[in-house]
């Protein structure tokens, strides 16, 4: 045994998980009999666990203890029981952050200090959606037959959420907060790459009060636990976090199930800067855009816009400044970039960047690499236009696509000239300019001089290729609520007649 795979039956023991990750169902681990998944360590390229796929039967059991435990949480915990019961859960996650962390960067390859990070958010997401528990009420509605009309927000019942190898704490957090303070019963399927650390939540959360059974999660495979799941006759929503082809398949999915979805697909964003811009701050804010994460983002900033006047100066800038950034072991504290998070992704981004310059793309990168790991060094794509695959495609990885432009509205226009929509950036002095950009620009989510700040208060989403739908925010409430109309006849006589009411 490896030490990396030491380290992850260690960690796995202080999580109170099997050696092996196993699905989540009912509050105990249950061991799969399908194919066989890998766990593989993206900075030492070693195994450090491998297990079955949990199949459908599995995932039918989870969709069955969802149900059940929905309507206990419903009819036995009162709203603002459930609000300290996920209260009581954040707390016991804030207190394991630390193992939490690094399992996250272990499996996944994300540097520790992103991971710690992110552990911390997912606290605040359990937090802020414990407040609004006993605040989801209706309205009355001051119909003119006379009737009285209020409304109620009912949870939709039991909720199927499958969630990407990017970020699969936060993004597990992002989602079953929400779904549970609803009032909903959640199955969650983490990609079968980096289950572990979504397993752990629940079962802290659990420890912490949370009716097992609630939330119970899937160590599987798409094509058998996932679609099992998504055709369960309990499962009454679904959401998806991934890659607009993955997206369109869950779709259509669903769509044959007759079941609403929401997507929180790709994105390929213009981060945008002007001549009269803080050049210091903008290429700052361009390296985190798409550098961060190794650029494993949805929201990077993967084109990047420059001014003609300032064009070769900020990517003198940025150039200079990525060859300061650490590259390294995703455990070590100095680690800023970690290594691309698994094998199939790594030959995605290399791919890429083999064709832009086959295309006449002119790479500005790095030279100097770790000795071990799925390393792509932050590089910029320099010589291409708008309409060149490395622009309208989502690469996922440290490459940005630098675009000459002139005026503002040439700005505009490439921006817009993706089938994406999720999010985008300008960099301005010019006040009026970065609120008509804000406008002109198709995004979900919009920066002004600075890139990737979201908060669990904030709806996300975008449009288009990038999906559907909005997953934080009081808008997460209306996705995982159905509004009931309720009308009562007050009158001493009905004021029913046939075929209409009167």
């Amino acid at each position: 045994m490896t030490d990396r795979a030491a380290l992850f039956q260690t960690l796995s023991a202080e999580l109170q998980l099997g050696p092996v990750p196993q699905s989540l169902v009912a509050g105990a681990l249950v061991s799969g009999s399908g194919d066989g998944i890998t766990l593989e360590d993206p900075y030492a390229r070693c195994i450090l666990a491998e297990y079955p796929d949990c199949e459908a039967d599995i995932a039918n059991q989870a969709c069955a203890a969802a149900a059940a435990a929905q309507q206990t949480w419903m009819t036995e915990t009162n709203a603002a029981g459930r609000g300290n019961i996920m209260q009581a859960a954040a707390t016991a996650i804030e207190r394991r952050a630390d193992t939490l962390a690094r399992m996250e960067a272990l499996v996944a390859g994300k540097p520790i200090r992103d991971c710690r990070t992110e552990v911390a958010k997912v606290v605040e997401m359990f937090r802020y959606y414990a407040g609004w528990a006993d605040k989801l009420h209706g309205q009355v509605i001051p119909v003119p037959s006379g009737h009285l009309n209020y409304t109620l927000r009912e949870p939709l019942g039991v909720v199927f959420q499958i969630t990407p190898w990017n970020a699969p704490l936060f993004t597990a957090g992002w989602q079953i907060a929400p779904a549970i303070a609803c009032g909903n019963g959640v199955v969650i399927k983490p990609s079968e790459l980096t289950p572990v650390t979504t397993i752990a939540l629940v079962k802290i959360a659990e420890k912490a009060g949370l009716p097992k059974g609630l939330v119970n999660v899937l160590a599987g495979l798409g094509p058998t636990a996932g679609q099992a799941a998504i055709a369960n006759e309990h499962v009454r929503k679904v959401v998806f976090v991934g890659s607009p082809q993955t997206g369109r398949q869950v779709a259509i999915a669903a769509g044959r199930a007759l079941k609403p979805v929401v997507l929180e697909l790709g994105g390929k964003s213009a981060n945008i800067v002007f001549d009269d811009a803080n050049l210091k701050h903008a290429a700052l804010g361009a390296q985190a855009a798409i550098f961060s994460g190794a650029g494993q983002s949805c929201v990077a900033g993967s084109r990047l816009l420059v001014h003609q006047a300032v064009h070769a100066e900020l990517l003198d800038m940025i150039s200079t400044g990525m060859n300061a950034i650490t590259l390294g072991d995703p455990l070590a504290e100095a680690t800023e970039i970690g290594p691309i998070s698994n094998a199939r992704q790594y030959a995605h981004v290399t791919g890429m960047l083999t064709a832009a310059q086959d295309q006449g793309g002119q790479v500005l990168t790095r030279k100097v690499l770790p000795d071990t790991g799925y390393f792509v060094p932050p590089t910029v794509l320099a010589g291409l236009d708008n309409t060149a695959p490395a622009a309208q495609t989502e690469i996922f990885g440290p490459v940005v696509v630098a675009i000459p432009f002139e005026t503002e509205q040439d700005a505009i226009a490439l921006a817009n000239g993706t089938s994406f929509g999720l999010a985008g950036a300008v960099w301005t002095d010019n006040v009026g300019r970065a609120h008509r950009l804000s406008q002109a620009i198709r995004a979900g989510t919009f920066w002004i001089n600075s890139y990737k700040a979201i908060h669990v208060s904030s709806p996300f989403g975008g449009s288009l290729q990038s999906g559907f739908g909005r997953s934080s925010g009081t808008d997460a409430l209306a996705e995982y609520t159905s509004p009931k109309s309720v009308w009562l006849d007050s009158g001493e006589t009905p004021k029913i007649a046939f075929g209409y009411v009167s």
